[in-house]
């Protein structure tokens, strides 16, 4: 089941990075849902490799190949299969890590977990693994859209370098416009040279991606152990690299007074409304009509091209100077897996829920 997420709306996964595809099963999805392909390709093309200077330069197509569950252009509520094929890896830069644990890398994790591991490119814990998750987030957006729900993820932090208003100030259609995936074009401008800086020194960097959902329901999730906020906290925390994961205020309640964050309930044209939010559209584990927000926080690479101190699977000291294509910061790639990751869960909970889709 480790492969396996969701609960009536589920993806499982397969394949490693330089397999000979990576690829998975969604299950769940409702028939008559319209599969728009362009617009699966279009987000698989958001988080590829080699778009820009500052992200990896590997080149794949990364072209989905639907392979079942689809007829004339609409979902059959049978099993979806799709692949995604490796065309381009380059397996012999990683040949001298082989028999080397790389620091706070899965290596040494995996090796005491399997006994055995395959060190091209990380294998199963590659972030390439991820592809499978924006293939199964387009699809949920798909059928999404039909209720009206906007999923929108952004780079708010790169390093020190952060936006200092919440969303409301933002135009988030500018998202798209830079390479950094951040709505303010002169804060992008500075992440942007912060990250090929960084990239220019071997090294790599972290951050932080802020999610919003609009146009979500009251009613969305499970009392007790389903809290929506805790499904998409599991979502999140599962995404590679992800280190942190805060919704509403987070942790900003923690120096505040209740008087100061309640949310104060209203009637607006006979919709319950708050006035405030918060608590991030989510209010005892269930949305409660207002935007959903949150952030999540991605560690730096744990590559560096750059000489690094280890040890090796006989515990002697050696010294690995990493080879190979590799990100300086993952921010701008994520952006489509933390918005993928969250159309699963929401969708999942509209058909927990039992709501019409």
């Amino acid at each position: 089941m480790s492969n396996t997420f969701g609960h009536k709306f589920t993806l499982t996964t397969f394949g490693e990075s330089h397999g000979a595809a990576i690829g998975g099963v969604v299950d769940g999805m409702p028939a008559g849902i319209d599969i728009d392909l362009a617009f699966i390709q279009n987000e698989l093309n958001r988080r590829r490799p080699g778009q820009s200077k500052i992200t990896t330069s590997r080149q794949e197509p990364d072209k989905v190949e639907l392979l079942s569950g689809v007829f004339e252009g609409k979902s059959t509520g049978c099993p979806i299969g799709f692949i995604v094929r490796n065309e381009n890896q380059h397996s012999q830069d990683y040949e001298n890590m082989r028999t080397v644990f790389r620091p706070s890398h899965a290596d040494y994790t995996y090796q005491s977990k399997y006994g055995i591991r395959d060190h091209r490119g990380g294998g199963r814990s590659s972030a390439r693994i991820t592809i499978s998750r924006v293939v199964a987030g387009a699809l949920a957006k798909l059928a999404l859209r039909q209720k009206g729900i906007k999923i929108q993820a952004y780079t708010s932090q790169v390093g020190n370098i952060c936006l200092d208003r919440d969303y409301h100030h933002y135009d988030l259609n500018l998202t798209e416009t830079n390479v950094v995936r951040c709505p303010d074009q002169e804060k992008a401008a500075e992440m942007e040279q912060l990250i090929s800086e960084v990239k220019a020194e071997g090294d790599t960097i972290g951050g932080v991606i802020t999610c919003v959902v609009k146009g979500c329901p009251a009613g969305l999730g499970e009392p007790e152990f389903g809290k929506l906020h805790a499904e998409l906290g599991s979502a999140m925390l599962s995404i590679n690299a992800v280190k942190g994961f805060e919704y509403g205020d987070g942790f900003d309640f923690a120096t505040r007074r209740g008087s100061e964050v309640n949310d104060r309930f209203i009637t607006k044209e006979q919709i319950v409304r708050t006035v405030t939010n918060h608590s991030g559209g989510i209010q005892g584990g269930i949305t409660n009509g207002e935007d959903i927000y949150f952030r999540v926080a991605f560690k730096p690479v744990a590559t560096l091209l750059r000489p690094q101190e280890t040890i090796d699977m006989e515990g002697n000291t050696t010294t690995l100077t990493a080879r190979g294509r590799h990100d300086p910061c993952v921010l701008p790639r994520a952006v489509p897996v933390v918005e993928a990751m969250t159309a699963i869960v929401i969708f999942d909970h509209f058909l927990i829920s039992g709501i019409a889709v």
